[in-house]
């Protein structure tokens, strides 16, 4: 077997046996990358080898990641490499510090790889094709996408290019792409994982969390970058278990909860019978599941396109060409072939600004300006947070009865590239399972659970309490080792 389709866990046991070394697993890795990423593009820039050798030299040696790679989205900032959000409004740009993540990940160990992956500009969508790169092809049919926002880092842990991978999930941005390309993908609780150095979309939803290729993974890297932050002010200091120690434990009588607003008309068939087959497989190993309802669902897509636009554009006014990177040509007062140029500060703003950002981010920037806009603000932001609050209460009320919350990730398999684009609402709709997670700051986790008849995944998620973590990983590793389908590879 190539040594990179193995996991994390199989890699650092062969480490520790003296059977690899972490020169080895990189070596498979950039000649797996040579070889399938023209075709999946899950990279929009590379570590160059200069980098690798020195992060070889200080931190191979040490537990409990040893040397294992570990690539991460655009959007997360790192020292040694350009972190540009996929958009040309950030070219160029290269943060003066590491994100507490990557700070976390080097001292476990472990070396930054493959930086970075591609994603949808500044995490603005759902297939990973609003990117300034170009989208990212899914490794199980490279006709169709990868989901997103987080789209490369699921691609590259999908198509063997990445032994772990790092993303953000604003509103399914992890766990949508861990469904379309058959990987593991856990939203952390809001404040579990540190966001300092996470460039915002919308800060009261974003999380950083894992993409995996499967649960044991998953619950090592977990242990690695959670836990309190002084440099995040929505960080939460609760202590972090071991994440590892769920796994296997027996989940007789643990009660999961089965939302009816989540089988209705829009759901694909094959994905509901996929779904329909785990909860039967869950039953089998003495999970009791009933059926409840969450009655504001049918709102979460409303409100969160809302809260998250309004967002996105006060984080965004940030750029604006004046310090860092790009900045239109011509634009600002000057000499040039001894003609005085007549542009002013404004128009440096508007040419940057609309030649720099893609229709997305403008489209988002628009619509967040609006809704925060004198006149509209009680009408729709204020509006929105009161809806926020009652999807909360829902899983509120069913948490005081439940372990946790059974659901499909995606309405549907990964659709065609261009499927969707010219068709804002349709796309939006791709969140419509993932998005009350976010809006609710609980944890859940996108596991395999079966294929479509055309070969693509279809992800099972599970939602629990906040800071209860442990329950998601008890329930989907149990899963997952009672079932074939984290066992299946790409045959790219």
């Amino acid at each position: 077997m190539e040594i990179n389709t193995l996991t994390a866990h199989e890699l650092i046991e062969k480490q520790n046996k003296g059977e690899i070394t972490p020169q080895e697993i990189f070596d498979s890795l950039k000649q797996r990358i040579k070889k399938v990423d023209p075709k999946i593009k899950a990279y929009v820039r590379l570590s160059d080898s200069n980098s690798l050798n020195l992060q070889l030299t200080a931190y191979s040696l040490q537990p409990p990641l040893r040397g294992i790679p570990v690539s991460v989205k655009d959007n997360i900032s790192t020292l040694d490499y350009n972190t540009e959000c996929c958009s040309k409004i950030l070219a160029g740009f290269k943060p003066p510090y590491d994100a507490t993540v990557i700070r976390k990940l080097k001292e476990a160990g472990a070396t930054i790889f493959g930086a970075k992956t591609n994603m949808d500009e500044f995490a603005f969508g759902s297939s990973t094709e609003n990117s300034c790169f170009g989208p990212t092809h899914n490794p199980w049919d490279l006709e169709s996408v990868v989901g997103g926002s987080s789209g490369g880092s699921a691609a590259a842990v999908a198509g063997n290019e990445a032994i772990l991978a790092l993303g953000s999930d604003t509103g399914g941005s992890i766990r949508q792409p861990a469904a379309f390309c058959g990987v593991v993908g856990l939203k952390p609780t809001y404040g579990r994982v540190s966001r300092y150095g996470l460039i915002a979309f919308a800060s009261s939803l974003d999380q950083i969390g894992p993409i995996t290729k499967d649960v044991r993974d998953c619950a090592i890297l977990m242990n690695i970058i959670a836990g309190f932050d002084s440099l995040d002010a929505t960080s939460v200091n609760v202590e972090v278990p071991d994440y590892t120690k769920p796994l296997g434990q027996d989940i007789k009588g643990i009660k999961i909860a089965i939302p009816k607003e989540y089988f209705i008309q829009g759901l694909d068939v094959e994905v509901k019978a996929a779904i329909e087959e785990a909860i039967n497989k869950l039953k089998s190993l003495g999970a009791h599941c009933k059926e409840v309802s969450l009655p504001h669902t049918e709102y979460a897509v409303p409100a969160y396109y809302i809260i998250a636009t309004a967002e996105a554009s006060s984080n965004l006014a940030r750029f604006d060409g004046v310090q860092y990177g790009y900045r239109a040509q011509n634009s600002l007062p000057g000499r040039q072939a001894g003609k005085l140029k007549t542009q002013n500060l404004i128009d440096m703003y508007k040419k940057t600004r609309g030649q720099g950002f893609g229709e997305e981010a403008k489209r988002r920037i628009i619509l967040g300006t609006f809704v925060l806009s004198h006149g509209y603000y009680d009408a729709y932001y204020l509006r929105a947070l009161k809806v926020r609050t009652l999807i909360k209460k829902d899983f509120d009320r069913i948490f005081a009865d439940f372990d946790c919350v059974l659901t499909p990730t995606s309405p549907t398999p990964a659709f065609k590239i261009g499927e969707k684009i010219q068709d804002p609402l349709k796309m939006y709709l791709s969140d419509i399972y993932t998005i009350s997670a976010n809006l609710s700051g609980i944890p859940a986790i996108s596991i395999p659970c079966g294929f479509t008849k055309k070969g693509l995944p279809v992800g099972l998620q599970i939602l629990a309490r906040p800071f209860n973590e442990e329950m998601l990983f008890k329930v989907a590793y149990t899963y997952e080792q009672n079932t074939p389908w984290h066992l299946q590879k790409t045959k790219i």
